[in-house]
């Protein structure tokens, strides 16, 4: 099973390309991503939702937990909130345990969840979340994690969902 994100405007590089770049940190830059998935700029609301995309397919979380905007040749820092991006809605692909249940980003892209990019049912603050590549995760939406339960398989006290023939669980059910 491939697990990418899909981008959601053409030309942009995708995860596997952007975990490839190794560029000389550049800086520091006055971005910031909100709790609410929301971006500004030196304090200011980005309002253009293409920009949002553009900056989002270039984020990568790395091993020292810091998130980074990048190209080829630059690397800026941002910082992030919470996460770093949301899962708005989820469905489902295929059927019964074939099916492949994936989420769909506040930036347009989709996920494949199982695997490596696993479901959390309650991180540090509480709320749901998906590991997703190079390093970032997406909260999980009230709505998107309602479907998920609505769908849920429920046994021996524990609720999952099956995904690419892998149980996910979502939580205890005690």
């Amino acid at each position: 099973m491939v697990n990418t994100i899909v981008s959601a405007t053409s030309g942009l590089p995708s995860p596997g390309v952007l975990a490839s770049w190794s560029p000389e940190l550049s800086g520091d830059i006055d971005i910031r991503i909100l709790a609410d998935g929301s971006w500004t700029h030196e304090g200011s609301l980005v309002q253009r939702e293409g920009l949002v995309r553009v900056f989002a397919s270039l984020l990568r979380r790395e091993d020292d937990g810091h998130y980074y905007l990048l190209t080829p040749v630059e690397k800026w820092r941002i910082q992030v909130e919470r996460h770093a991006l949301v899962a708005i809605d989820c469905e489902r692909t295929g059927n019964n345990g074939d099916g492949v249940w994936q989420v769909l980003l506040n930036t347009g892209g989709r996920c494949n969840i199982g695997g490596k990019y696993k479901l959390q049912g309650a991180g540090k603050d509480g709320e749901p979340f998906v590991y997703l590549p190079n390093g970032l995760t997406a909260q999980i939406s009230r709505a998107a994690w309602y479907r998920l339960l609505d769908s849920a398989v429920i046994e021996e006290g524990r609720a999952y969902i099956i995904s690419g023939g892998e149980e996910l669980t979502l939580g205890a059910t005690d």
